[in-house]
Formats: C-alpha cells, sequence, structure tokens
C-alpha cells in the first residue's frame, strides 16, 4: 500500500510528490502527460525557471523526483477511486489496482473554447488569461480584453499595471453604464458587437474580426473562458466544490484538504485564484506536507 496516491503529475502533484518523498513516505504519481499550459511557448514567474518551456520545466522535475526511491511516477489515468481514509482504492487505465491511505487531487482543469474561429488557434500565444504570465513580454503594447461579465472590470483595473493601451471588446455583453462611464474615464474604449473570427498575423498578434463593425488589431488578446475538471473523480467521491466566475473548483480547507477526510486537492482544481504555475506548485507543496503530517501517529 502506497502512502499517497497523487492523481495528476502537473506542476501541483509533482511538487506535492517532491514533499513526500523527502519525507521517505511511498507515492505513486498518476499523469496523462497533457499539462493545461502546454499550449504555452513558454512559463513566466517561477522562481528559478522563468521564461523556459513549461513541458521542458516539468521534464527536469521529473528527472529530479528520479533520485527519490519512495517516489513511482505512472504514465496512466485513474479511472476510479472508492474507499476512505487509510485504504483508498484506485484503478488505472492500464487496469490496475492501487490502494493509499491519502490522496491527493491535482488532474486539473481543461478550458472550454469558444466556437470563434482562431480562438482555438491562438490560444496559450496570442490568446491568454493571465498578466502574470504573459503580461511583461508585451508591457507597453495595444492590449485587447473579450469581456465575459463582472469579473472583467477588476480585469481592466489589473492590467493598466501592464499597459495604458486596452481595448475592450463587450462580444454580446451588456456592460452596465456606470461600468461603461468608468472605462470612458479610464481612455478604454468598448468596441461592440460579437466576435466571429481571431486572425493572427506577423505583424500583430491577432486581428480581431466583428459581426458588425471594422476588424480591430491588438498586440496581445486576454480572454477568460469558462473551465471545467478535466477529469469527474470528484464527482464520484461527492466532495463539496464551488462554484467561481470561471467554473467548479474543489472546496478545500486551510490544510488543503476537501471535504473528505483524508484527500486534498491543489492546482487549479483547486484553485479559486488567479491560476498560475507557481500558485499551483506552491499549494502541491502543502498538500503534500500536510498529507505526510495527517499520517504521522
Amino acid at each position: 500500500m502506497d502512502d499517497v496516491i497523487i492523481i495528476g503529475g502537473s506542476f501541483a502533484g509533482l511538487a506535492a510528490a517532491l514533499q513526500l518523498g523527502r519525507a521517505c513516505r511511498k507515492v505513486t504519481v498518476l499523469d496523462t502527460g497533457l499539462p493545461r499550459n502546454r499550449f504555452a511557448d513558454h512559463s513566466h514567474g517561477l522562481l528559478g525557471h522563468d521564461h523556459k518551456p513549461p513541458l521542458d520545466i516539468l521534464a527536469e522535475a521529473r528527472q529530479q523526483l528520479a533520485r527519490y526511491p519512495t517516489i513511482r511516477l505512472v504514465n496512466a489515468r485513474a479511472e476510479s477511486v472508492s474507499g476512505a481514509i487509510d485504504d483508498f482504492s484506485v484503478l488505472t487505465s492500464d487496469g490496475e489496482s492501487l490502494r493509499a491511505r491519502r490522496l491527493i487531487l491535482s488532474y486539473g482543469v481543461v478550458d472550454q473554447m469558444p466556437d470563434v474561429p482562431g480562438f482555438a488557434e491562438g490560444w496559450g500565444s496570442t490568446i491568454v488569461p493571465c498578466p502574470y504570465c504573459d503580461g511583461f513580454e508585451v508591457a507597453g503594447r495595444h492590449w485587447g480584453l473579450i469581456w465575459s461579465g463582472p469579473l472583467s472590470h477588476n480585469y481592466v483595473r489589473l492590467y493598466q499595471d501592464w499597459t495604458d493601451t486596452l481595448t475592450v471588446f463587450a462580444n454580446g455583453h451588456d456592460i452596465p453604464p456606470d461600468i461603461r462611464a468608468d472605462l470612458a474615464r479610464r481612455n478604454i474604449p468598448v468596441v461592440d458587437g460579437r466576435i466571429t473570427e481571431i486572425d493572427h498575423y506577423e505583424s500583430h498578434n491577432a486581428t480581431v474580426k466583428l459581426d458588425a463593425g471594422p476588424n480591430v488589431a491588438v498586440d496581445i488578446l486576454f480572454a477568460h473562458p469558462r473551465n471545467k475538471p478535466s477529469a469527474s473523480l470528484h464527482e464520484s467521491l461527492g466532495l463539496a466544490t464551488v462554484d467561481t466566475p470561471l467554473g467548479i473548483a474543489l472546496k478545500v480547507d486551510e490544510r488543503r484538504e476537501t471535504s473528505m477526510p483524508g484527500i486534498y486537492a491543489a492546482g487549479d482544481l483547486a484553485n479559486l485564484l488567479m491560476p498560475s504555475v507557481t500558485t499551483a506548485s506552491w499549494q502541491g507543496a502543502m498538500a503534500g506536507i500536510f498529507a505526510q503530517q495527517s499520517m504521522l501517529v
């Protein structure tokens, strides 16, 4: 029996495994090799790894974990989970049946791309969600923001630390008059109409085409599509969730423990804040530490 099975081996899962391996705990990490940020050319803001390709960072992390004899990395999906604290069972896509005293869920989320030609093709390069991840590289240039609801007003204020040139695309949303007035006060134009296509060129990053009005070119386009967990294990376990403006997140306490004793969660799957590799890494480390401490006798 393992001490801990970690389901999801990206930044959060590997950070948890590192702490557990250093505590000499027996760990199995299950991963499908499809991290959320695999579409990005570079990852930013992670101390010691700034501006490195995210897949390279993860490959290096897996190499480092190889020095810990109690950590096993398995390229497989967790198909089902059952049991309770001190005796969880996990069935993998390879047909292997595993048991562990604790579980850490870090299988992340998938972004639900809108049905707009060019959106999915530009995701992670010319269309991005996080200014902390990509803002510095395009600071001072022309940014665009696809409005997605009330939270977008906060993004407008946030982005002004990076650029004074921002265009908001309403994309069919009814932006209240008081918010429009605030945008006008900030010299931020609002382009009405629905986006019909997004083209990508070398001379500028993105051209936004609309169902009414001229095309608008921007250097980078920020968008916040809803996301959903990349697996449904939390549903079969009946874990409590929180509905956020961007999707469902697992509810955890200050020790990263979910509503079921013995199951912890970290990374985008349980992140109510703006997701990033830095956030995922520290949450994963905390989940590993608290899972280890919960097994002390």
